[in-house]
């Protein structure tokens, strides 16, 4: 006879079904797991051993063949345990042969029999509900997992020995409860930063169209202080990017306790990152996914932006216009989706004092010039805004004034992406998310109509400014925000030079580099 139990493989965040069959047959005693398992599947068979001892139950002195189906299909992972375990459990007669028929089931076993958390809990319950089966799990997964669906039969188990008394009657295991994890107060807030009225103003228009920004200034003038408040302007996840960023968590293991989180992701790596830290990778289908991907409709922060390893810097060029990552290898492909907000931050030259009022820098314009030549030119055409932070002034620093909070520019920020939202709507166009910048060049040319004035300062900018077509479409869009903050239907020509200023520092250093 051969028991089953049905279990998930992972490839990315696609889910695969995997039928985990057991056989005891007499002969030799031994353990055999095959299907292409990796060293974490092999290793199974110890700690399946020492949970069952633990248990009060031992395995049969007789051959035990374990197959993961389909066969040509690599298992990698911990979470192999406890399917596997429960096929045994059912060949032994411990357990019926039908009650786990209607069940998917992961979890990785402790020596003590209990049943430690593992990754991709979400995931698996979503799959288990699109094949009408409930799922096992262990219960510190249990909120997680209840995320899938309200009417998915969840048996979050502490311990084998919990799971097996619950299908012989002797014990109930209620279904656990979805968690939404607080937010902590937020102490940052922009009333705290004193000067720098142009580079909040960009920070708005950044938030409220979800456009890429770069901050150049000297050190202390606040970059830092500014992009670090940028959480506390932007409006919660909605359910389905919810939905979209707890997967992602799920598969990296980073949800805790299993309690989901609508605040936008914030992720800031340090310059010393490598290009897999960023992009996601490592060994096998499981490759994890990286700062892109778990940033996913938030925010990737890169401080000190010309420090990165520019390969590292140009893996970012393709997520950014296409809103995934691919991680390729010869005999699979792990995609993640990676729909972010790049926010950077960069000195004007190594010395961080070039064009800084009452100081000389001593080698000038060359060191501006190597220095931001560290970023290639087709990044620098993808980033939306740039602004110039300077030092702030003594005048400043004294002043008791404070400006807007970060409660007020959030509710203009929302208005503005509320406006957004309905007019793609009502246009019937779909975007990875209801803001500007998601917009494809045929959506913007559709939406952001120009009045004869308008398309005679867009002649003149492109030539003088020598705007590519990916930069031409995203001063529009940069333009199609502001008009947005302002409650205006139509792009007028301030939204136009107000949009071509953020983008007259990257024609600047473009022309740099080409000369």
């Amino acid at each position: 006879m051969v028991s089953r139990v049905t279990t998930v493989a992972f490839s990315g965040i696609d889910v695969q079904s995997v039928d985990v069959q057991v056989q005891l047959s007499s002969g030799q005693p031994a353990f055999i797991i095959v299907g292409l398992p990796d060293k974490a599947v092999a290793e199974s068979k110890e700690r399946i051993r020492a949970a069952l001892h633990a248990s009060g139950l031992s395995l049969p002195s007789k051959r035990i063949v374990i197959n993961l189906a389909p066969a040509d299909l690599p298992k990698e992972g911990s979470h192999y345990d406890l399917p596997i375990a429960l096929g045994i459990l059912v060949a032994i007669d411990a357990l019926a042969l039908d009650q786990l028929t209607s069940y998917v089931a992961l979890g990785e076993l402790s020596l003590d029999g209990t049943i430690s958390s593992v990754s991709g809990v979400l995931l698996a319950a979503m799959h288990a509900n699109s094949l009408d089966k409930g799922l096992i799990c262990p219960d510190i997964c249990g909120s997680e997992a209840a995320w899938a669906s309200a009417d998915l039969e969840i048996l979050a188990g502490g311990s084998l020995i919990q799971l097996a008394n619950h299908f012989k009657g002797t014990q109930v295991i209620g279904r656990p409860e979805p968690i939404i994890r607080k937010a902590k107060p937020n102490s940052l807030d922009l009333k705290d930063m004193k000067g720098q009225e142009t580079a909040k103003r960009a920070l708005e228009v950044a938030a409220a169209g979800g456009h890429n920004m770069l901050m150049i200034g000297p050190p202390g003038a606040g970059k830092s202080m500014l992009a670090e408040r940028l959480p506390s302007i932007l409006p919660p996840l909605t359910p389905a990017e919810l939905l979209e960023v707890s997967m992602i968590s799920s598969i990296a293991g980073k949800l805790e306790d299993g309690a989901l989180s609508d605040s936008r992701p914030f992720r800031a790596p340090h310059h010393s990152a490598s290009v897999a830290s960023l992009v996601g990778g490592g060994a096998g289908m499981r490759a994890k996914p990286g700062e892109l991907s778990l940033a996913h409709h938030g925010v990737l922060f890169l401080d000190e932006f010309p420090e990165f390893n520019p390969r590292a810097l140009d893996s970012l060029r393709q997520p950014i216009e296409t809103g995934k990552v691919v991680i390729a290898r010869s005999n699979f492909h792990v995609t993640y989706p990676a729909f972010i907000q790049l926010i950077a931050a960069m000195n004007p030259c190594r010395c961080g004092r070039y064009g800084e009022f009452g100081v000389t820098c001593r080698r000038g314009i060359r060191c501006a010039a190597e220095y931001q030549e560290r970023i290639s030119a087709p990044l620098w055409d993808r980033i939306d805004i740039v602004v110039e932070v300077f030092a702030v002034s003594a005048s400043d620093m004294t002043s008791t004034k404070r400006g807007d909070s970060s409660a007020e520019v959030m509710a203009r920020v929302m208005h503005a992406r509320n406006r957004q939202e309905k007019r793609l709507k009502e246009s019937g166009i779909i975007t990875p998310a209801s803001t500007n910048a998601a917009m494809s060049p045929r959506q913007v040319e559709e939406i952001v109509q120009l009045d004869p004035d308008g398309r005679r300062l867009m002649e003149t900018a492109v030539q003088k400014l020598q705007l590519s077509a990916r930069g031409y479409h995203r001063v529009l869009k940069v333009a199609r925000t502001l008009a947005d903050l302002s409650q205006e239907d139509k792009v007028a020509r301030e939204h136009l030079a107000e949009a071509l200023g953020y983008r007259s520092v990257i024609s600047h250093s473009l022309r740099e580099q080409s000369g």
